[in-house]
């Protein structure tokens, strides 16, 4: 197919991530983020994390069968080890977001200032995920 034919990719609808304990993630991004819920139960948190992407809190290990539904199958899947995800936030913002999370006792692991102006600031979940909020500059695309 040539390339001026092939479909789009319009942005990424879901991230997942793997944690040992869904009420104790759930606990950390309700305190840090208070996303709205989209779905919640003992093997999954689905959260809205803003301009249409979901934020997705799996049971490390529940989803390695497929499953059954009524429309159709999700096949299985599974994830170990800290993963990486960044929240894009507003460059005003992101001092409240440093001292916010000072306050709730998330210690920031690092600083970046990026060479296209942008910034971000790294923390970690209980999981050991870490979590980046970035301003625009960051990439090209943002």
């Amino acid at each position: 197919m040539p390339l001026s034919l092939r479909p789009k990719v319009r942005q990424i609808l879901e991230i997942a991530i793997y944690v040992r304990d869904v009420a104790q993630a759930a606990d950390f991004y309700d305190r840090i983020f208070n996303f709205p819920d989209l779905m919640r139960n003992d093997r999954v948190v689905a959260y809205d994390a803003g301009a249409g992407t979901v934020l997705l809190l799996f049971k490390r290990g529940a989803t390695l069968q497929d499953l059954v539904l009524p429309g159709g199958t999700i096949p299985h899947h599974d994830g170990s080890g800290p993963a990486h995800f960044c929240f894009a936030v507003d460059p005003e913002q992101l001092d409240a977001w440093e001292t916010y999370l000072a306050g709730q006792n998330v210690a920031i692991e690092a600083r970046m200032h990026w060479d296209l102006g942008g910034a971000s600031l790294y923390f970690r979940d209980p999981d050991s995920h870490l979590i980046e909020l970035g301003t625009p500059g960051i990439w090209r695309t943002f």
